[in-house]
C-alpha cells in the first residue's frame, strides 16, 4: 500500500470541501425556494438551521476523518470499540458516492453541452426566438442518448484524470483553481445583473420577508424547507467531508473551518438568486424551479442582454465549475475508498473508478429516451429520480444521524473523544455544554428528517 497523502495547504482543504457542497443545488433550488417560502424569512431560518444541524455533524465528519486519518469505513474500523459494528455503514455510504456520480455526471453534461451551444450562437435571436430554440435544445439533448453519453463522458474523463495524479499536485491545486475561478465569476455575474433595469423587484422577490408566503406555506412548512435544505447542502452523511478531514493536520480546530466552510457554500447559494433573479425580473421572465429555469428559461433573458451570447456563456461556465467541484470531490472519496481498502495506486483506481462511473451512468442517461418507460417509485419517475431518492433521502440523513450516535454515545467512538480531537489547535472551538444538545437533541432533529422526508416523498 502507497504511502497515505495529504493536503498541502489550508485554503486546499477549505475548498475542496466548499467544493464538494457548492454544487448546481446552491445555484437553482436555494434561490427558488427561498423565493417560495417567504424570502427573507426563509433566509433566516436556513442559518439558523445551519448552525443548530449542519455545521455540528460537518465538525463530527471532520473530527471521525481526521482521528483515523483514513475513508469512512476503516475509519469507523479504527476508532469503534472493539466488537462493534459501525464500519458497516461504509458500505452504503461508499454506495451513495458512487450513485450519486452515476446522475451528478449526467447533469453535469447537460450544463457542459449547454455551454458550448451558447458560445456557438444557438440561442441568438429576439427574446421569442431564443426560448423556441432553447425548448428545442433541451428537447433534442434529453431525447438522444448520443448527445447525454458522450457529454456525460467528458465529464467523467476530466474527473477522473484530475483524481488520478495525485491529490496535492493535481486535486488540490485544479480545485483551488476551478473555485477561485467559480467565486470570480459569480461575483462579475452578480454586478452585472445587479445593474440591470427593474433588478430591484427581483431582489425584493428574492430577499425580503414576505409573511403574505409564510402564511401560504404554513409556518411549520418554512422551517422544514430551511431544515432540509441546510442538511442536504453541506453533502453530509456519506462521507463525503470525512475524507477530507483525514488529510489535513491539526493545527486548527475543526469547529472553526466548519464555519467557513459553510459560509462559503452559503455564499454561493445567496449570491446565485441575486445573478438569477434581477435578470428574470428584468425581462419579464416568470422565475421557475428546477432545470427548466436554468435551460430553458434563462438562455432567452441572455439573448435580450447586450452581450447575451458572452454573459450566457459565462454563467454556464460557472454552472460547469460548480458540477465540477462537485464531482471531483466525490470522485476523491471514491479514490480513497480503493486505496485504503484494497491499497491500489492512486493512478490505477482513477481509471477503475472511471471505467464504474461512466458505465454505470448510462442507464440514467437512457432513462430520460430509450428507457423512459420505467419508471421506479411512483408514476413519472426517472432512473435519475431513484437514484437521487437513495441518495438523498436515504443515505444522507440516515449516515448523518450515524455520525452523530457515533460521535456522541458510548457504545461507538463517544462525545470526550470526539471534543478532544474536535478542539485540537488554535482556533473556535466546540463548547462542552452542548453534549446534551448533540446528544438528545440532534438526533432527533436528524431522525425527524429521515421519517418525515420518506413519508412526505410518497404522499
Amino acid at each position: 500500500m502507497e504511502q497515505r497523502e495529504t493536503l498541502g495547504s489550508r485554503l486546499g482543504f477549505i475548498l475542496l470541501s466548499a467544493g464538494c457542497a457548492i454544487g448546481i443545488g446552491n445555484v437553482w433550488r436555494f434561490p427558488y425556494i427561498t423565493g417560495q417560502y417567504g424570502g427573507g424569512i426563509f433566509v433566516l431560518f436556513y442559518v439558523i438551521c445551519l448552525v443548530i444541524l449542519g455545521i455540528p455533524v460537518l465538525v463530527m465528519e471532520y473530527s471521525v476523518g481526521r482521528a483515523s486519518g483514513r475513508s469512512i469505513l476503516p475509519a469507523f474500523r479504527k476508532l469503534e470499540k472493539p466488537g462493534s459494528k459501525w464500519h458497516l455503514w461504509g458500505y452504503p455510504a461508499i454506495a451513495g458516492n458512487y450513485v450519486l456520480l452515476f446522475y451528478y455526471s449526467v447533469v453535469s453534461g447537460w450544463i457542459l453541452y449547454y455551454a458550448f451551444r451558447m458560445a456557438t450562437g444557438a440561442f441568438d435571436g429576439t427574446q421569442q426566438e431564443s426560448a423556441q430554440a432553447a425548448a428545442d435544445v433541451f428537447q433534442q439533448m434529453m431525447s438522444s442518448p448520443k448527445i447525454l453519453i458522450i457529454s456525460m463522458l467528458v465529464v467523467v474523463g476530466i474527473t477522473a484524470v484530475v483524481c488520478s495524479f495525485g491529490l496535492q499536485n493535481s486535486v488540490e491545486k485544479v480545485t483551488k483553481v476551478i473555485m477561485i475561478i467559480l467565486l470570480a465569476l459569480m461575483v462579475f455575474l452578480c454586478i452585472r445583473a445587479l445593474t440591470l433595469p427593474n433588478a430591484a423587484k427581483g431582489i425584493s422577490f428574492y430577499l425580503m420577508p414576505s409573511m403574505e408566503k409564510v402564511e401560504e406555506t404554513g409556518l411549520f412548512n418554512v422551517f422544514y424547507a430551511a431544515l432540509n435544505q441546510s442538511f442536504f447542502t453541506l453533502s453530509i452523511g456519506m462521507g463525503g467531508m470525512e475524507i477530507y478531514g483525514s488529510y489535513i493536520d491539526k493545527k486548527k480546530t475543526l469547529g472553526g473551518e466548519a464555519i467557513i466552510v459553510t459560509i462559503l457554500d452559503t455564499f454561493v447559494a445567496i449570491v446565485s438568486g441575486l445573478i438569477i433573479f434581477p435578470a428574470c425580473y428584468s425581462f419579464g421572465v416568470s422565475p421557475d424551479a428546477g432545470p427548466g429555469l436554468i435551460f430553458k428559461t434563462l438562455p432567452p433573458v441572455f439573448s435580450g442582454m447586450a452581450g447575451g451570447r458572452f454573459w450566457g456563456t459565462l454563467f454556464f461556465i460557472f454552472l460547469f465549475f460548480a458540477a465540477l467541484s462537485t464531482m471531483i470531490g466525490v470522485f476523491e472519496n471514491c479514490q480513497a475508498f480503493w486505496i485504503d481498502l484494497r491499497g491500489t495506486s492512486r493512478k490505477k483506481a482513477g481509471p477503475i473508478n472511471g471505467i464504474i462511473i461512466a458505465c454505470c451512468s448510462i442507464p440514467c442517461a437512457l432513462g430520460f429516451n430509450v428507457w423512459s418507460s420505467f419508471q421506479p417509485l411512483r408514476a413519472g419517475n426517472t432512473v435519475m429520480d431513484l437514484e437521487d431518492f437513495f441518495v438523498s433521502s436515504l443515505v444522507l440523513p440516515i449516515g448523518s444521524l450515524v455520525f452523530c450516535l457515533f460521535c456522541t454515545w458510548k457504545y461507538g467512538w463517544g462525545f470526550d473523544h470526539f471534543m478532544k480531537e474536535a478542539n485540537t489547535g488554535t482556533g473556535i472551538r466546540v463548547p462542552s455544554k452542548l453534549k446534551f444538545y448533540f446528544k438528545y437533541i440532534l438526533p432527533v432533529l436528524i431522525a425527524f428528517l429521515v421519517i418525515y422526508g420518506f413519508i412526505s416523498y410518497f404522499s
